[in-house]
């Protein structure tokens, strides 16, 4: 089981996703961006540093999600999920192919990640 953090944040009105890279596994799914918890780590520290080192900004945690358990078949991820504010930086993507801004109603309209579907579903039932 691998330990994931990933982060919904709020950029102004809309809600920043990410798309995977042709290389990475899953290639071109979108996801909320975030990566592997690594020992000794707690995920507040953990989302903070992978959103920093995967998208160049800095983010303030909000709230925590329902984690997402998913088998992929030859890997399964524990997706643990926070909502976040950004606070400053420039978007500079070092592993994603691609970004988006979005409004909440157009979330659905993305082929997202599996395990980031019921996080994007109880993303979708809360109050902005």
């Amino acid at each position: 089981m691998i330990n994931v953090t990933c982060a919904i944040i709020y950029f102004n009105d809309k809600i920043l996703v990410t798309q995977r890279s042709e290389k990475m596994k899953l290639p071109l799914k979108w996801e909320f961006p975030g990566g592997k918890l690594e020992e000794g780590e707690n995920e507040i520290d953990c989302i903070k540093r992978e959103i920093n080192e995967e998208i160049n900004i800095d983010i303030e945690v909000l709230e925590k999600l329902s984690n997402s358990l998913f088998d992929y078949g030859n890997f399964k991820i524990n997706l643990i999920p926070f909502t976040a504010n950004y606070v400053s930086g420039e978007i500079i993507l070092t592993e994603h192919k691609d970004y988006k801004l979005l409004d909440k109603s157009e979330l659905l309209n993305l082929d997202w990640a599996e395990a980031d579907l019921p996080i994007v579903k109880e993303f979708l039932k809360l109050e902005l």
